[in-house]
């Protein structure tokens, strides 16, 4: 198969979310393979959802350039202006592909920019790399020490998965989020509780969205917000979902979700031909 048949989703973490203007560049950066971005003011990051190998480069290049690790501040954690760098096997590709990718990608950010690279996927998971990096792991690509402005990024290989975040109630607590963050937990659902502004949210990630998807994890938050004196005020789909995880979801559910037809990547792939 030639790298011209192989389609690979890479989900761009950067670490930037309030400027408008350089935001706007760097859309423009990833051309005609941006399928979603999605920007949180108050987590200070953007999600880019791309297709292929190019944009990818384009995006970091620019977040090199433009981006300073030291002026940032946000709810989310991060290692890097290019934060988290996935590659996600699509039509066509397999797992090998995506490895592929993620390496020379790894490679490419430390020979061009001089930016360290964290390799998850078969070897840690994200969540290993955001407890140990600098401490017991050190970069797997690129020098042994942060980029002054830029940091170091995590860039992987993994299959499909949802990002996804419930919004709790005026009034509820740090530490109750934690809570229902800790309980949700599970093999399928990475969830942490985080403080965003005077509000604060369950944000989780769904690793196993064919098993586990939006409306099970909200499901599960819901059960435990009753346990402990809260309530769910609206969900928050964070870039795109798979067709199949939405028809898993019933239709009447889709508004209060926040997941329609329009935020699948196959309606985006399809839109861009």
């Amino acid at each position: 198969m030639c790298q011209s048949e192989i389609v690979l989703e890479c989900v761009v973490n950067i670490s930037e979310g309030r400027d408008h203007k350089l935001l706007s560049a760097l859309d423009v950066a990833c051309g005609s393979d941006l399928l979603d971005r999605h920007s949180d003011r108050d987590h200070h990051r953007s999600v880019y959802t791309l297709v292929g190998e190019d944009s990818v480069r384009a995006l970091a290049t620019l977040a090199v350039e433009r981006l300073n690790l030291n002026d940032h501040e946000g709810a989310h954690p991060r290692l890097g202006v290019i934060d988290v760098v996935p590659f996600v096997p699509l039509t066509d590709s397999s797992f090998d592909d995506a490895i592929r990718a993620r390496d020379e990608f790894a490679h490419w950010l430390a020979r061009t920019h001089g930016v360290p690279s964290f390799l998850y996927g078969p070897e840690r998971t994200l969540p290993e790399i955001r407890r140990h990096a600098w401490t017991s792991l050190f970069p797997d690509a690129g020098p042994r020490d942060p980029h002054p402005t830029a940091g170091a990024a995590s860039v992987g290989v993994r299959d499909q998965l949802v990002a996804y975040n419930c919004w709790l109630d005026t009034g509820t607590s740090l530490d109750i989020a934690r809570e229902i963050a800790r309980r949700v937990r599970q093999p399928g659902i990475r969830a942490l509780g985080l403080a965003v502004n005077d509000r604060v949210q369950v944000s989780m990630n769904l690793i196993s969205p064919f098993v586990i998807g939006p409306a099970d994890a909200v499901r599960a938050v819901d059960d435990v917000c009753h346990e402990v004196g809260c309530v769910i005020e609206h969900n928050e789909l964070v870039g795109l979902l798979s067709e199949r995880v939405l028809r898993d979801i019933p239709r009447s559910k889709w508004r209060w979700l926040d997941v329609s037809e329009e935020r699948t990547i196959e309606h985006r792939l399809t839109r861009r031909g």
